[in-house]
């Protein structure tokens, strides 16, 4: 296949580049900056361009951007780039797609979309829920509307696990220090995948006839307490402390009303199409990332 990849510098991006690459296929990357490679093509979200050449005879389009959504304090300035950093390049890249016939388009989202959903599960077929992250991806998913023709996937995906960074990134050092410990009363329920699993299912996406929301969430869900323990048993640390929502609030911002909010997300759509997780408990997937 000739895939296009938008974010690929990112921590999921890279990674799938390489399987790709691995499993034989061709792939360019789209870039904000000149191009400097061979594989590179240059485009500008805000601008509404890209590259001659780049989406034309593509077999699908893959869309991960999207600036971070725990890198920093949540102010409003922030949450709008957050917003602007995913809907913008979804709409040029959905055009992109529907102007050049691309048949496919995996375009990224988050299990964010389904609010707090407390003790109950949700399936693909749950409906939106509130907040910031639920309604940004609600306007995030509507952007691939334009794609008309495409079989469109939209990749809702939880807390990336790797030893290369996403969730645990900033989450090592406290425990490393022994401070680590459950946020809240820790009951919530915290969707995770591992990153292996994160791109395997991706690739899955791109190669079989699946299409609309697909959850990219391990299969066992676990709640923060259980994935505290699990990550303490890993660091070989105690996890007995908790950090109160307050204090949560004066570092994170309105982010800690997400952070704290409990996501009992199942990836149904997945299972049913056979996709076989290679982790299935978090302390599987903790584990493996220390073992790197």
């Amino acid at each position: 296949m000739r895939v296009v990849v938008a974010g690929s510098s990112g921590l999921i991006g890279t990674a799938l580049v390489a399987a790709l690459r691995r499993a034989g296929d061709e792939v360019l990357r789209l870039v904000r900056g000149p191009a400097q490679a061979p594989d590179e093509r240059r485009w500008d979200p805000p601008a509404g361009r890209i590259d001659d050449g780049a989406v034309a005879g593509a077999d699908a389009v893959v869309n991960l951007c999207g600036a971070g959504i725990a890198d920093r304090r949540w102010s409003q300035a922030r949450k709008q780039v957050l917003l602007d950093s995913r809907v913008e390049p979804t709409e040029v890249l959905a055009a992109a797609v529907a102007e050049h016939g691309v048949p496919v388009l995996v375009n990224g989202s988050a299990v964010g979309y389904y609010g707090d959903t407390g003790p109950a599960p949700a399936d693909e077929r749950a409906a939106a829920g509130e907040g910031f992250l639920a309604d940004m991806c609600v306007r995030w998913e509507a952007a691939t509307e334009a794609a008309a023709g495409a079989r469109v996937v939209l990749a809702r995906t939880a807390q990336v696990l790797s030893s290369r960074g996403g969730l645990l990134g900033p989450l090592r050092p406290l425990f490393a220090l022994g401070l680590g410990g459950r946020l809240g009363d820790g009951s919530q329920f915290m969707p995770w995948i591992h990153l292996d699993d994160e791109v395997a299912a991706l690739e899955f996406l791109l190669r079989n006839d699946i299409s609309g929301p697909v959850n990219l969430a391990g299969p066992t869900p676990a709640t923060n307490a259980e994935f505290t323990r699990a990550l303490g048993r890993v660091k070989h640390r105690p996890a007995v402390f908790s950090v109160p929502t307050f204090a949560l609030r004066a570092v994170t911002g309105d982010l800690a009303d997400e952070i704290t909010r409990s996501q009992h997300v199942l990836p149904e759509v997945l299972r049913d199409k056979g996709f076989t997780f290679r982790y299935r408990t978090v302390a599987e997937a903790l584990a493996a990332t220390e073992a790197r």
